[in-house]
């Protein structure tokens, strides 16, 4: 997968300006709640407005979600930090071994008085 991050505006979400189709009975249920709520021009719900409205009226429904989605997340770059670590040690077993070794004596000598 390929993605040209010049065209990406990395502060917005192009999902929330969807629009949402009423295919389910609670897609229905909802979108016709929140299009009451916020009364949009062109009659349109997008799922920005359904956050901002779940947010509001149902905020210990959307709060626990969002809370995994980012503990997911971070544990996730924790994983992806610690594979390419030690992927570049795969790849150059003998350099990053010296280095370590390296930092390591750095650490552990003390000064002299």
């Amino acid at each position: 997968m390929s993605t040209d991050f010049d065209k990406v505006d990395l502060d917005e979400n192009p999902t929330l300006k969807e629009f949402v189709a009423a295919d389910t009975e609670l897609k229905e249920w909802l979108v016709n709640y929140v299009g009451e709520k916020k009364e949009p021009e062109d009659g349109n719900v997008t799922v920005e407005m359904i956050l901002e409205v779940m947010a509001a009226d149902f905020p210990e429904f959307l709060l626990p979600l969002a809370e995994e989605n980012f503990i997911r997340g971070y544990h996730q770059a924790l994983d992806d930090v610690a594979a390419n670590q030690k992927a570049q040690f795969v790849a150059d077993p003998v350099t990053t071994a010296a280095k370590a070794k390296k930092v390591k004596k750095r650490v552990t000598r003390k000064k002299k008085k």
